[in-house]
């Protein structure tokens, strides 16, 4: 006895339903695959498994790709900052170590060019080495004393030197900062010792130049009381020195007897 239903499909119900239902999340994910959002401050890069980077750089907002074939390669062009350690020598082979401030971006337009040939670690690969380059080839040009004493002129040629070498791989400075500038202990001693060597003798010159000043004085004042008493022994003459005398004298006459003509008391004579 054959089975009834051997001859007869099943049909399942809703069959159609669960049709529509996959074919809307098909599309869904089709429509999701064919556009890519670029946010604010970045730039698109197109990757194509095709033809690899593309020449084309998205701009903000909402881009069309071509589903499975085409990737978006987000790209940050905003300003970023970056501080690096470099160690270098002087001139005169002093040792110099340094923290460099760095604000940079990379150049919109040319996005896909820094991601297909760096790739997005440009900060390790191309900003680290610029600035310790820099760094070393603007220090050798100086004594460590002048990059003290001409510390802006050092901090624009080391500026030359970074943004020379990084607009070669489309990234451009901003600005740039040398945030910590130190020397080895033996070479900050020197100093020290020679800024007070500079003091004392600065102190003892100082003195030196008291002490001719106060001598100075003093002979003026010698030479002002000698010319003082000249000008006094040059205006006494004998009716001052009489004058003189005669101030001093006490009002008693002489006693004493001289030829012939007694002198006369008259102090005696009044008190009779």
């Amino acid at each position: 006895m054959s089975n009834q239903h051997d001859n007869f499909p099943i049909s399942l119900p809703g069959g159609n339903t669960v049709k529509s239902f996959a074919l809307v999340l098909a599309v869904l994910f089709l429509l999701m695959e064919s556009f890519a959002n670029v946010g604010a401050g970045e730039r698109g890069v197109v990757f194509s498994k095709i033809g690899g980077v593309q020449e084309k750089v998205l701009d903000e907002g909402l881009n069309f790709k071509i589903p499975f074939i085409e990737e978006i390669i987000v790209m940050d062009v905003k300003i970023q900052k970056s501080e690096t350690r470099a160690e270098a020598a002087s001139k005169d082979l002093q040792v110099v170590s340094s923290t460099i401030a760095l604000n940079y971006h990379i150049s919109p337009s040319e996005a896909n060019s820094v991601y297909q040939d760096v790739g997005m670690s440009y900060k390790q690969r191309i900003i680290d080495p610029a600035v310790q380059e820099s760094v070393k080839a603007a220090t050798a040009q100086f004594t460590a004393e002048e990059l003290i004493t001409r510390r802006s002129e050092v901090s624009d040629l080391i500026k030359q030197m970074m943004t020379e070498r990084l607009v070669t791989h489309n990234i451009l400075v901003d600005e740039f900062n040398i945030v910590a500038f130190s020397f080895s202990n033996v070479f900050n001693e020197a100093i020290e010792a020679k800024q007070t060597a500079e003091q004392q003798a600065l102190k003892a010159e100082r003195d030196l130049d008291r002490i001719k000043i106060e001598a100075e004085q003093k002979i003026t004042e010698a030479k002002a009381e000698a010319e003082s008493q000249r000008l006094q022994r040059a205006t006494i003459s004998p009716t001052i020195l009489q004058l003189r005398a005669i101030e001093k004298w006490n009002g008693v006459l002489p006693q004493v007897t001289s030829g012939g003509t007694p002198f006369i008391d008259l102090s005696k004579m009044s008190r009779r």
